[in-house]
């Protein structure tokens, strides 16, 4: 293990080395993440793939891992560091738009406090994203598939950002400065770097109300203006209700320099009971309405307009390990959906996973 600890920091900064030697509170965490799945997709795509909208859990009729990571983490007073390497369907999908070296990146990112007193931090790097509820790690989500709007808003975004907690950690700010819209590197020709916020406010331990924005380009070479907010609210009404409301709506400019912009929005509620301290079900109502196909291209006459609707029950049998099982329905006003090679209007899938965290 010492080797191993080595190999991974020796490329870290003096700096971060020599603190590592100075700072009685600093260390080195190894820690990692295994989910493997089953998903029938009762359409049958002729090429065992879901639709192309859809990014985790997305292979048909076959054993796969979604994501497994591990991760090296270097913590201090005044540092802190992280990297973690993937694989999995999650990140072939996810990912392809990037160069092949840095496909395999889960996290990659540094960090230095800026206040003796405060927790005030800028980070660089790759991390995760600042938009929405859902993570790809789906053991840390409600619902066992990633929601329409999870899938097709960033997951991770690469940049540097300054974030601010309170004293009494009931306020978090952060302003953030990006490659783009989920992007490790720019396409050529586009010339812009863009930027975000995020306000989180959590007034008691069972309430957090979340605004985050994006304010940059289209992630291609075209440079349209992008502009993108997403609010959400968690709220734990009793030991053993739970509820998540999301509510998405980004515009985009219709041509390089036009004055014209069209818009697109989507929604999302989850309800989750805990049945026993092991066992949990939860429900998810969702839609998501892009007519214009800005970030999901379809064909008219209604571009891209479905809802869904799915349940889960889960069963962790320990803190770290979760096997979870979703029934998950899709409907559209267009036949955008692949069923044996011909156009149709539903799918439905039933999912299985089992993930472990270490």
């Amino acid at each position: 293990m010492k080797t191993l600890l080595i190999t991974l920091f020796s490329g870290l900064p003096s700096c971060l080395l020599f603190a590592q030697q100075n700072d009685s509170t600093a260390k080195i965490s190894i820690s990692g993440y295994v989910e493997a799945y089953y998903s029938y997709d009762f359409n049958q795509p002729t090429h065992n793939e879901r639709p192309s909208f859809i990014y985790s859990h997305n292979r048909h009729n076959e054993f796969s891992i979604n994501l497994g990571f591990v991760k090296a983490a270097y913590t201090s007073q005044q540092l802190r560091a992280n990297l973690a390497l993937m694989a999995g369907t999650y990140s072939n999908a996810n990912l392809a738009a990037e160069p092949a070296t840095l496909r395999n990146i889960y996290e990659a990112n540094v960090g230095v406090k800026l206040s003796k007193t405060r927790q005030l931090w800028l980070d660089a790097g790759v991390f995760s994203s600042h938009i929405g509820f859902e993570s790809a790690v789906s053991k840390d989500c409600w619902a066992l598939t990633r929601s329409l709007m999870a899938d097709n808003t960033p997951y991770y975004e690469t940049g540097a950002k300054i974030g601010y907690t309170s004293p009494n950690e009931k306020w978090y700010l952060a302003g953030l400065v990006l490659n783009g819209w989920q992007q490790m590197r720019r396409p050529d020709g586009n010339t812009r770097l863009a930027v975000g916020t995020q306000v989180t406010y959590k007034p008691t331990s069972k309430l957090t109300f979340n605004s985050s924005t994006f304010v940059g380009s289209r992630p291609d070479d075209t440079n349209r203006n992008r502009f993108f907010h997403n609010f959400y609210g968690i709220f734990q009404v009793t030991n053993r209700w739970g509820m998540i409301a999301d509510v998405d709506y980004g515009i985009e400019q219709r041509q390089t320099g036009a004055s014209v912009y069209d818009s697109w929005a989507s929604w999302a509620v989850i309800l989750r009971y805990q049945l026993t301290p092991h066992f949990a079900l939860a429900g998810r109502a969702e839609k998501y309405t892009d007519k214009q196909g800005i970030v999901i291209a379809t064909a008219p006459p209604h571009g891209f307009s479905t809802q869904g609707f799915s349940c889960n029950l889960d069963y962790t049998p320990l803190p770290n390990v979760a096997w979870r099982m979703e029934a998950r329905k899709l409907s559209s006003k267009d036949a955008i959906f692949e069923k044996q090679g011909r156009a149709v209007s539903q799918t439905f899938a039933l999912t299985t996973s089992l993930a472990i965290s270490f």
